[in-house]
């Protein structure tokens, strides 16, 4: 009597293992962002991302994360996805300077209301073909933004553009410097992975950022000094990978890269950000920090000349050199009003 259940026991391993087969990953890739590891957009956004690739490809996509710029330093990113030091990245395009004039418009203030908002306008410009030009070196998967940028300082709260009088301000990229200038800052341009020694050191008198970057980078244990300035500026980011490697896969798998692009994705990422500035925020408040709101944001008396010459400005000098600025401003401000 043993034998027999023994023998269809057996048979019965074989045909589950038959029917079930282990799936070994075809493809390995590296994604490479500049989030510290305990960071909600490590984990709910990289890691989020890459755990829903191999489950989706039955593993046949394994997908390792490697966050801390420990493959590529913030700004070198981009191009460590276009020359294959990394397969995916997630970073910002801002910090390599000149690169995406066009999807650095939505950077501009006054367009996104919060990282929801302006996730939507920049895939909706990228899906629109506006920006699309800016990305032929790489295989875009989705575009976002964080929310509202704000600024915090050491010793002197801002409630004015000429309280910036003298003070070094870290700003994260070009277009912002342009605000901080006209402001009457100093800007010094750095990644966000390096503004907490930066500030500690007293090299910068505060930095440019939404509350979700105090929080992820720990600024607020340095900054007890906060102005919120609504509308004042949005980064974009992004989540690309190299086109060869993309290329090189087959369509079912292609397919399962494109199941996980997009709007869908835009909007993960989106809320991640803007849950983080809810949390960034509360902390200061628990830290009994000053924060100040400037009325109207952009709009305030004080602030709007230098807000609208910045615009123009940066919009004119697009115009110059032959790209379709002021339409995709355009277009933004429409997004804007119908994103949701």
């Amino acid at each position: 009597m043993k034998k027999p259940l023994l023998k269809t026991a057996m048979a019965l391993t074989a045909a589950l293992i038959i029917q079930a087969p282990v799936q070994a990953a075809e493809y390995t890739l590296r994604l490479a962002h500049f989030f510290p590891p305990v960071a909600g957009q490590h984990k709910l956004i990289a890691q989020a991302w890459a755990d829903k690739v191999k489950a989706d490809s039955n593993g046949r996509i394994e997908v390792e994360v490697y966050p801390s710029s420990t493959l590529a330093k913030p700004p070198a990113q981009y191009d460590a996805v276009k020359n294959r030091i990394a397969d995916v990245t997630m970073t910002i395009q801002g910090y390599t300077a000149n690169r995406f004039p066009l999807t650095q418009v939505v950077e501009l203030p006054g367009i996104a209301k919060d990282a929801a908002n302006g996730s939507c306008i920049i895939q909706g410009l990228y899906d629109e073909g506006l920006i699309a030009s800016e990305y032929k070196e790489t295989h875009p998967l989705f575009f976002f933004t964080h929310g509202p940028g704000h600024i915090h300082t050491t010793e002197k709260l801002i409630q004015k553009p000429s309280d910036f009088e003298g003070l070094r301000i870290r700003r994260p990229t070009a277009v912002v410097a342009k605000l901080l200038e006209g402001l009457g800052a100093q800007p010094v341009g750095m990644p966000a992975p390096q503004a907490y020694q930066s500030v500690q050191r007293g090299v910068i008198d505060g930095v440019s950022l939404p509350w979700e970057g105090q929080l992820v980078f720990r600024i607020n244990e340095l900054t007890p000094n906060h102005t919120e300035v609504g509308g004042l500026y949005t980064l974009s980011f992004l989540m690309t990978m190299n086109k060869d490697v993309y290329n090189s896969m087959p369509a079912d798998l292609q397919k399962v890269l494109d199941d996980n692009s997009g709007a869908e994705w835009a909007q993960r990422a989106a809320r991640v950000f803007d849950d983080l500035d809810v949390k960034g925020r509360a902390q200061a408040v628990e830290n009994g920090d000053k924060i100040y709101t400037v009325e109207g944001g952009i709009s305030n008396p004080d602030w709007k000349p230098v807000i609208d010459g910045a615009i123009e400005e940066y919009l004119s000098e697009l115009e110059a050199k032959g790209l379709p600025a002021r339409k995709v401003y355009a277009r933004a401000n429409e997004l804007a009003a119908t994103c949701n």
